[in-house]
């Protein structure tokens, strides 16, 4: 298996989209900036959805004009529906996400439809991003729980993922949305994921910290032999469906683990580490990050 990893930076969307306080444009441009710089091969950047769900990412359209952009940087937005998928092909995306639940309760209580209902919406986006060249990932959300019906069935998540495949999605995103997962979990869930597309090109691991199980949890989806991660700077980010679920695990924390690991990534650790105490400050919280914050306080 190969040793280089890539990591697909969530902060500027997923990071960013529960703050309370809006985030200038103007600092959401710089942090994009800021981690194009560092290395990273893939940046969520924006999401094209209504402000009135999400006004934290009102100004997608503006953020995605002003990006100085890096050459062999890939910028992701969220697209919802076709009015958000042309927002993004206006906006020159380079890769378009669609997302559904693994969990029909999840899906019926957020979107108030079927899981299959959810997915056939996303048909025509899934043709128009294809007919436009562009990537096309797929989200699975709750793929390790639920909030209001508990453990996801492992069926299920393998269902989605094939229905996503069938639309065309580059790349599948194994979510673990609240953060109730366990290594053992994770495990059978990429062992049967990986029975229906290829773990190391095909499939990411996107978790969150809720119980401290996030960095455990990616030692056993890279021992199952997945090769994509996504990881928010300084941890930010959480569900705003979830009660109680916290952020994203911290891209200092899981740097630092392939480092450890002997694993490559092609991002400066060093970067990042100051990036998240720049973003931490913007703010004004700590950020949540073990390895960042200690590494950054080694520096001082």
């Amino acid at each position: 298996m190969s040793d280089h990893i890539k990591i697909i930076e969530v902060a500027p969307r997923d990071g960013l989209q529960n703050e309370a306080q809006f985030v200038e444009t103007a600092i959401k441009v710089e942090l994009i900036e800021r981690l194009a710089a560092a290395g990273f091969q893939n940046i969520e950047a924006a999401s094209f959805v209504s402000p009135k769900w999400v006004p934290q990412m009102a100004d997608g359209a503006q953020v995605m004009a002003t990006i100085q952009r890096r050459p062999g940087t890939i910028y992701s937005v969220l697209t919802p529906n076709l009015r958000g998928f042309e927002d993004a092909l206006a906006a020159h995306a380079d890769e378009v996400v669609i997302f559904g639940a693994a969990s029909e309760a999840f899906s019926m209580r957020n979107i108030n439809c079927s899981i299959a209902e959810s997915i056939a919406r996303f048909e025509p986006v899934a043709a128009a991003a294809k007919a436009a060249g562009l990537r096309l990932r797929g989200s699975i959300s709750c793929a390790l729980g639920c909030p209001y019906q508990g453990e996801t069935p492992i069926a299920a998540v393998v269902d989605v993922a094939e229905r996503m495949l069938r639309l065309g999605c580059d790349e599948i995103d194994i979510a673990d949305t609240i953060g109730v997962g366990t290594a053992a979990q994770v495990t059978r869930v990429m062992h049967a994921v990986g029975e229906v597309t290829d773990l190391s090109t095909r499939v990411s691991g996107h978790f969150h910290d809720t119980y401290g199980q996030a960095i455990a949890n990616i030692i056993a989806a890279l021992d199952a032999g997945v090769r994509i991660f996504h990881s928010s700077v300084a941890g930010l980010g959480g569900c705003p469906y979830a009660k109680g679920a916290t952020g994203n695990v911290a891209t200092e924390d899981v740097l630092y683990l392939l480092r450890g690991q002997g694993l490559t990534s092609g991002i400066d650790l060093d970067a990042v580490v100051d990036i998240g105490q720049w973003m931490a400050g913007n703010l004004g919280i700590k950020a949540a990050s073990r390895a960042g914050n200690a590494l950054a306080a080694k520096k001082s």
